[in-house]
């Protein structure tokens, strides 16, 4: 049975992807630090699985990564501080978990070799287009601490691919959404907003367009990495996205009107700092290299989430009543106003 390292897996993405792998039949070990986004009930269907294990630790332990790669013949490094917001209130955590923390993997890839190592970067690292749509060519221009550190956390791996020859895989995801996605993020925001009556906060005019692409989708695309021949593709960068752009002012509309909720619910505050303003992907590496196409359209994967929000309210409500998430509520919102 072939065993997998999930850096970060009882996160958002990290829950979907593990229970992806189990349900395929291999073993799941994950490392979680279980920060404020990381959340054991995103993976309390496989606690009790034969396949999986949990251990809660931070990636920059050595000496458990160490103990971890030996048993492990692949990794999917997901683990990171995700949120631009938070980035431009505490840009710390970013550089010791994003980037630091990638190199400390990174070096015991080096020492203790596996298989394959699948970083999972982000679209945040191109910046606003300069041309559209984006594709792996784009030049690298982070407006945000939190691209930032994805940025170097991006190259350091091509580095050591190129230095050491390791076996490394690139993937820029664009936005990913779905359920159980942590509530401080724009669609799941709006959509507990809207439930609970409450201003969607938009920044700026809303004008600004992001390529979304439901969590199931990039699961599916991941777990192609994970078994096509490591040879054909270390060191390769790939974008992963639907190649469709909404606004912001589009998706606040969207769930407004599917819970029936008034437009004037929507509040226009100052625009964020170094905000992006346009992200589009061009994924035609990916279809060309696995002839893939998104399975679930925007409509389709937003009233999914809608729906299990609707119907999961003990899950957002506890993290919204959390002084970490009232907090960070308030200096961005409600003191922006």
């Amino acid at each position: 049975m072939v065993k997998v390292l999930l850096t970060g897996g009882a996160g958002f993405i990290g829950s979907w992807m593990a229970e992806e792998l189990v349900k395929r039949d291999y073993y799941v070990y994950v490392v979680d630090k279980l920060t404020y986004a990381g959340n054991l009930e995103n993976i309390k269907t496989l606690l009790r699985n034969k396949n999986f294990s949990f251990i809660r630790g931070d990636i920059n332990n050595k000496k458990l990564m160490k103990e971890l790669f030996k048993k492990v013949d692949k990794v999917i490094h997901f683990a990171a501080e995700t949120h631009i917001d938070r980035s431009l209130l505490n840009p710390d955590i970013f550089v010791k978990t994003d980037f630091l923390g990638t190199y400390t993997l990174l070096e015991t890839l080096k020492n203790y070799p596996c298989e394959r190592f699948i970083h999972i970067s982000t679209s945040e690292v191109y910046g606003t287009a300069l041309k559209i749509p984006i594709n792996e060519d784009h030049p690298l221009n982070p407006q945000s601490p939190y691209a930032a550190t994805k940025v170097g956390a991006d190259r350091l791996c091509y580095a050591y691919y190129m230095t050491y020859n390791l076996p490394i895989i690139i993937l820029r995801p664009f936005n990913i959404y779905g359920e159980r996605q942590y509530p401080e993020k724009l669609i799941p925001f709006f959509i507990t907003q809207a439930l609970e009556n409450k201003p969607l906060f938009i920044y700026g005019n809303g004008e600004n367009t992001r390529d979304y692409l439901y969590v199931k989708d990039l699961c599916e695309v991941i777990v192609k990495f994970l078994e096509a021949p490591i040879e054909k593709y270390q060191g390769e960068v790939f974008n992963i996205g639907s190649g469709i752009e909404y606004s912001v002012n589009e998706i606040a509309f969207r769930i407004l009107e599917y819970f029936k909720k008034p437009k004037n619910l929507v509040k226009y505050i100052l625009d964020r700092k170094g905000h992006v303003k346009r992200l589009l992907c061009d994924n035609r590496k990916l279809e060309k290299t696995f002839n893939w196409q998104p399975t679930t359209n925007f409509e389709e994967g937003l009233e999914k989430t809608m729906k299990w929000y609707a119907e999961n309210e003990r899950w957002w409500k506890k993290i919204k009543r959390s002084k970490i998430f009232q907090r960070f509520y308030y200096l961005n919102y409600l003191k922006r106003k």
